[in-house]
């Protein structure tokens, strides 16, 4: 289109590819290109971002969750949500984590949970103060609300208030504590086998940080 503008920003490379920033005809996306995965694991980044691409598409029209914009296999484009990480947002209002846990309902109602609520940088601050939850890559689209589903949701959930904790305990319900205190099987599991080979290779080969700003948000 004549006169049409482009503008790429690059918001974070690694080996499973790049994810730009891109301004055009007025409005921002984000790109995740997987062709710019190292070869030997291109076959995991696309993997990746069809099951973000499928998440995206179940949830479609919910506030809150960025819009799939287009997936061909190779390259992902989302909406742009603009606001702030949780961990640089800092929020301590008590409103913002209940809206947070609406949000998540919501999500769950539609069958699908996000698998990686424990990093900050997957839950935005809007600029209106409205929470939005960010990257789907791990996420997943359950056929029923079967007993994975219930345990998915839960961790989705404990996480959640594990962020709750952080910023605003005094608001924590006699439930809410109680979720707190009572991990699901998986992560019992997981802490004891597969986080310290998961640490070791997403931050020693891939350099990811789980506490990045505002360029690891965008990556979502």
């Amino acid at each position: 289109m004549a006169g049409e503008t482009r503008r790429e920003v690059l918001l974070k490379a690694d080996l499973l590819g790049r994810v730009e920033r891109v301004h055009s005809s007025g409005e921002d996306h984000v790109l995740r290109r997987t062709d710019a995965a190292v070869w030997w694991l291109r076959p995991l980044a696309r993997r990746l971002a069809a099951r973000e691409a499928r998440a995206l598409r179940a949830l479609d029209g919910l506030d809150g969750v960025p819009a799939l914009l287009a997936w061909d296999g190779r390259a992902l484009q989302r909406g742009w949500l603009e606001g702030r990480p949780l961990q640089v947002a800092g929020v301590t209002d008590p409103a913002f984590h209940a809206a947070a846990r609406r949000l998540l309902g919501r999500m769950h109602r539609r069958r699908v949970t996000h698998n990686d609520l424990a990093k900050e940088p997957n839950l935005l601050v809007r600029d209106d103060g409205r929470p939005a939850l960010v990257d789907f890559q791990l996420a997943r689209v359950h056929r029923r609300r079967g007993r994975w589903f219930r345990t998915c949701a839960h961790e989705d959930l404990r996480h959640l208030l594990k962020h709750k904790r952080t910023y605003c305990p005094q608001a924590l319900t006699p439930r809410e504590q109680r979720i707190l205190a009572r991990p699901a099987w998986p992560s019992r599991v997981w802490r004891r086998t597969g986080k310290p080979l998961y640490l070791l290779v997403t931050r020693g080969l891939l350099g990811w940080r789980d506490r990045e700003g505002a360029g690891d948000r965008g990556a979502a």
